[in-house]
């Protein structure tokens, strides 16, 4: 019997190969026609992220199709007040600015080659139940298990009648896709707060404008603006000077802050959009999804085998349920950085920025420790000099040493899943 995955957007399509690889079939179904090319939406890519996406054979060339930054220079007003740099080391990078668009082509071409994945674009999901041995689609679709990763406007959630909690900012911001040689001796993300060319209310309602560098001499540009502002020549002449431009493309949003109530109902698990939604600094939307994808298909694998015990599938929701806790939480202090709503925060927000202390421009995406989860024990007294940091925390690839002196090198990323067998 196949797995049901709703959506063909990043997550889906991850969660589908992440499956084939445990030799599990699915079938992905999509509303929309085909792949849509426009944009960059999403665009950084974290570097867990990236050793994630290699195990099902897109991680090098996701890398290699971005921009790798390894500096974030952070202005405030005329002056710059703080500068981030990234160690380089060994393996990938710690982030490649690679657009949505590009991550999804990657990964449908690889879904394409897998035969145990089935992809049917122009099939939206109208009906869906499920029984104590699968599930069921309204035209006849049988699975044992569904991962519902089709966004933030979710038919599945609906249908299960999830509630999705949380806030939505009145804040708007115009994205453009910019293309135009800017002269930096290398690559990097540049974050203006209230920078004058970008003029707000002044004490009340503070702006901001940041700059992310793509391939192909394209920059992603966002600018927070009033609600009757359309993007013009004047704001992009403000950063590029006179160069020549190109507006490859552009569009409008404003932030939310939500959560489904549950991640799990049954053999159903909600990821990615369709779980969690949130502000884009830091970039924790599409990274944290990939992790859902991850999460969500080694323990449907096992679930399905039997090898798995009764809560396992409930562990997913309690996991990612915490992970997107935090999310959250970390993306709100950030949004009440950038529009303080408060005579308080507005000035903790001034301090910081004059002197360059405390600055929140969006503390960027690191993979969640699961220290909690009803999967992780006391694993007793840790040997010396060892790096590993507790239960359920990242820890470094390195060795393993087994019992008949057998030296393996591993990587951490599979140690969960190699003991279950579905690596």
């Amino acid at each position: 019997m196949t797995v049901l995955v709703v959506g063909a957007g990043p997550v889906g399509l991850t969660a589908a190969l992440f499956l084939a690889r445990a030799g599990v079939p699915s079938v992905i179904l999509e509303r929309a026609p085909g792949r849509q090319q426009a944009g960059s939406r999403s665009i950084c890519v974290q570097r867990d992220v990236l050793e994630i996406l290699e195990r099902v054979g897109v991680g090098q060339a996701v890398a290699d199709a971005g921009v790798t930054w390894y500096t974030g220079r952070t202005y405030h007003r005329d002056r710059e007040v703080l500068t981030l740099t990234f160690p380089e080391a060994k393996g990938f990078p710690p982030f490649v600015n690679t657009p949505q668009t590009v991550v999804e082509q990657l990964l449908e071409e690889r879904v394409r080659a897998e035969p145990l994945i089935e992809l049917r674009y122009g099939h939206p999901l109208t009906g869906l139940t499920q029984d104590d041995s699968g599930v069921s689609t309204e035209d006849g679709i049988r699975a044992s298990h569904c991962v519902a990763a089709d966004g933030a406007h979710s038919t599945v959630r609906q249908l299960l009648g999830i509630p999705f909690e949380g806030f939505s900012f009145d804040d708007r911001f115009i994205i453009a896709d910019v293309r135009v040689d800017l002269d930096f001796e290398t690559p990097e993300r540049r974050f203006y707060f209230d920078p004058p060319w970008n003029p707000g209310q002044k004490g009340i309602k503070p702006r901001q404008v940041l700059l992310h560098p793509q391939p192909d001499g394209v920059w992603r540009i966002d600018w927070q603006v009033a609600e009757d502002v359309q993007l013009t020549d004047d704001h992009i002449r403000a950063i590029v000077g006179e160069k020549p431009y190109e507006v490859v493309w552009q569009s409008t949003y404003r932030f939310h802050q939500r959560r489904a109530q549950t991640f799990r109902k049954g053999r159903i698990l909600l990821a990615g959009d369709a779980a969690h939604v949130m502000s884009p600094f830091g970039a924790r939307g599409l990274n944290s999804g990939i992790c859902d994808a991850d999460n969500a298909a080694w323990k449907i694998a096992a679930d399905r085998t039997g090898a798995a015990g009764p809560n396992l599938l409930e562990s997913y929701g309690v996991e990612r349920g915490a992970a997107a806790d935090e999310n959250l939480r970390i993306t709100g202090a950030t949004m009440r950085f950038l529009v303080p709503g408060t005579p308080e925060e507005r000035e903790k927000r001034e301090r910081a920025l004059e002197s360059g202390e405390g600055i929140d421009s969006g503390k960027l995406f690191t993979p969640f420790s699961y220290a909690n989860s009803p999967l992780t024990t006391d694993g007793g007294e840790l040997i010396p000099g060892s790096r590993i940091a507790g239960p359920g925390f990242t820890v470094s690839d390195g060795r393993v040493i087994r019992p008949d002196g057998h030296v393996a090198g591993i990587d951490s990323d599979d140690v969960g899943r190699r003991a279950l067998g579905y690596s």
